[in-house]
């Protein structure tokens, strides 16, 4: 984003020396500036919608391509995510697909363990549920067989792993979520 400063700069820098003493190239520069100001931010703006990782606006535009309901009360990185799972969802279904799919997610590591009935999507590096876990399971019931089985694992602090190894001020940060058993 481009100042209204750093654009009177600029259009000064391609102006002769003897208008810097004109008042009236002063205000015609001041005037300019903000509307160059402006137009530029506006491209850098349109020109943000043409990616997943900077549109906002836009990203309804996105979806549509794609065939997804925009739902504008979820946050943008969920959006964004929800795209770029159909994305990579093209194609043959295998292991790294179905990894990709749901690392996009998840935002984190997944393992994937196939079995001949089911799969298997292992969470590792976060504690509990992940709070978009129905878009995780919609995008990949969309990939994969409807004959297998989906199974979800979670990662959750145990007794024995914080015994004696985390601070009572470290404790009363972490939320019971993130254990198992936890609400």
């Amino acid at each position: 984003m481009i100042t209204l400063e750093e654009m009177k700069d600029e259009l000064k820098k391609e102006l002769p020396r003897f208008y810097e003493g004109i008042k009236d190239f002063q205000e015609l520069i001041k005037v300019e500036g903000k509307e160059l100001a402006n137009l530029n931010n506006l491209i850098d703006d349109a020109v943000d919608q043409l990616f997943i990782e900077t549109s906002t606006w836009g990203l309804a535009r996105w979806e549509k391509v794609f065939g997804i309901i925009t739902d504008e009360s979820k946050p943008l990185d969920q959006r964004r995510s929800f795209v770029k799972s159909k994305i990579r969802g093209a194609g043959v279904t295998n292991v790294e697909l179905v990894k990709e799919v749901a690392e996009s997610w998840y935002n984190g590591e997944v393992e994937v363990i196939e079995e001949p009935s089911k799969v298997s999507i292992k969470f590792n590096s976060n504690y509990g549920v992940p709070s978009n876990l129905p878009d995780v399971q919609s995008a990949l019931r969309e990939i994969l067989p409807a004959h297998l089985f989906v199974e979800f694992l979670y990662k959750y602090f145990l007794i024995g792993e914080i015994h004696n190894v985390k601070t009572l001020a470290e404790m009363e940060t972490l939320t019971l979520d993130k254990f198992a058993g936890g609400a």
